[in-house]
C-alpha cells in the first residue's frame, strides 16, 4: 500500500514520469489540418515509368511525415491518365473539393463554403531555372484554380547533406569525416552541376559552400545547359591543385536527360555521381515549403550525419 506522500511499506513505487518542459520537449505530432490544400508536386522533363517511382517515392516520404496529407502529381509534360498534366490535377482537386462541400451541405451538416487555396504547388526543382518555373506559372494560370506556388526546393544545407551522399555512394568522398581511413578514388575537386543557367549556378554556389565544408575539398557550380561551362571549371580547379575531379549533378533527375551528365563527365575527364534523385531530404524540403505557404510548418527538417 502507499499513501499520497510515498510507500508506506519503505518499497519503491514507480511513479509516472512528468512531461519534460522546455526546448528538450518532443514535439506533437503533427497532422494535416482538415480541409487543407493539396500538396501538388510540379514535376518537369519527359514522364517515364522511372520518374513515377522517383516522385511517388518523394510523395511517400511527405506523407509519412505530414498524416492525412493529400499529395498529388502534376506532370509539366504529361499526357492522359497514366501521366497528368499540371493543369488536370489542379482542376480535379478543385473539383473534389467542391463535390465534398455540396456532399456535406446535402447531408445537413454545418459547413462553410471553402476558400482559400485549393492546392499548393511544390516545383520538384533543387534550383531556379526560369524556363521550367514559367511553365509552371503558366501551367497553374491555365488550370484557373486559385492555387499557392512556392520557391524551388534549395539552397538548403540537407542538399548538401544528400550531395555528400551521393558522391561516397558513387566512391568518390568519404561517408564519414570523423572516420580514419581514406578512399582511393575520392575526390579533390568537385563539379556542382546545376540547370537553369546562371541564375542556378548562383543558388548551386551557395549549396557548393556547404558541401566544401563537408568535404573540406573546393567546390565550383557549373551549368549542365551552357556549353563549355562544365569544362571551363573543370580546367579552372585543375589549375588551382586539384587532379581527381568529380561532377556531382545538383539536380532531383526528371529535369534533364541522363545522358547529359555523362557527356558533360567524358568531357570534363572526371567521375561522375548520381542524380539526387528521392533522397528522403528532397520530400522533407517539399513538405516544408508546403507547409510554410500555409503556415502550418513544423520544425524545420534535420540532416542526419552521413555514415
Amino acid at each position: 500500500m502507499s499513501s499520497p506522500t510515498g510507500p508506506a511499506s519503505g518499497l519503491p513505487v514507480r511513479m509516472p514520469r512528468p512531461r519534460q518542459p522546455g526546448r528538450h520537449r518532443r514535439p506533437e505530432p503533427l497532422a494535416a489540418p482538415e480541409g487543407a490544400p493539396a500538396l501538388v508536386l510540379a514535376v518537369p522533363g519527359k514522364p517515364s515509368a522511372a520518374t513515377r517511382s522517383l516522385v511517388e517515392e518523394v510523395v511517400s516520404i511527405a506523407r509519412s511525415e505530414l498524416p492525412g496529407l493529400d499529395a498529388r502529381i502534376g506532370y509539366l509534360d504529361g499526357d492522359g491518365d497514366e501521366f497528368p498534366t499540371l493543369q488536370s490535377v489542379l482542376a480535379r482537386a478543385a473539383e473534389e473539393r467542391t463535390a465534398r462541400f455540396e456532399q456535406a451541405r446535402a447531408a445537413g451538416m454545418d459547413v462553410k463554403e471553402p476558400d482559400g487555396p485549393v492546392a499548393v504547388v511544390v516545383p520538384l526543382l533543387a534550383g531556379p531555372d526560369s524556363s521550367l518555373l514559367r511553365q509552371v506559372r503558366q501551367a497553374v494560370m491555365e488550370s484557373r484554380v486559385a492555387a499557392d506556388l512556392t520557391d524551388v526546393l534549395g539552397p538548403h544545407p540537407l542538399l548538401a547533406e544528400a550531395l555528400h551522399v551521393r558522391l561516397s555512394e558513387a566512391g568518390l568522398a568519404r561517408a564519414d569525416r570523423a572516420r580514419l581511413f581514406t578512399v582511393a578514388t575520392a575526390a579533390d575537386g568537385i563539379i556542382l552541376a546545376s540547370v537553369g543557367g546562371d541564375e542556378a549556378v548562383q543558388a548551386a554556389g551557395i549549396t557548393g559552400m556547404l558541401l566544401a565544408a563537408r568535404l573540406a575539398v573546393p567546390v565550383m557550380a557549373a551549368a549542365l545547359d551552357q556549353e563549355g561551362s562544365i569544362a571551363a571549371v573543370a580546367e579552372q580547379l585543375r589549375s588551382s591543385g586539384s587532379q581527381n575531379l568529380a561532377l556531382a549533378p545538383y539536380l532531383i533527375g526528371p529535369e534533364i536527360d541522363a545522358g547529359l551528365i555523362d557527356a558533360a563527365a567524358k568531357e570534363a575527364d572526371c567521375s561522375p555521381a548520381e542524380a539526387l534523385g528521392p533522397y528522403p531530404a528532397i520530400g522533407k524540403l517539399a513538405l516544408a515549403k508546403y507547409t510554410s505557404a500555409l503556415g502550418i510548418a513544423p520544425q524545420q527538417p534535420q540532416g542526419m550525419p552521413v555514415r
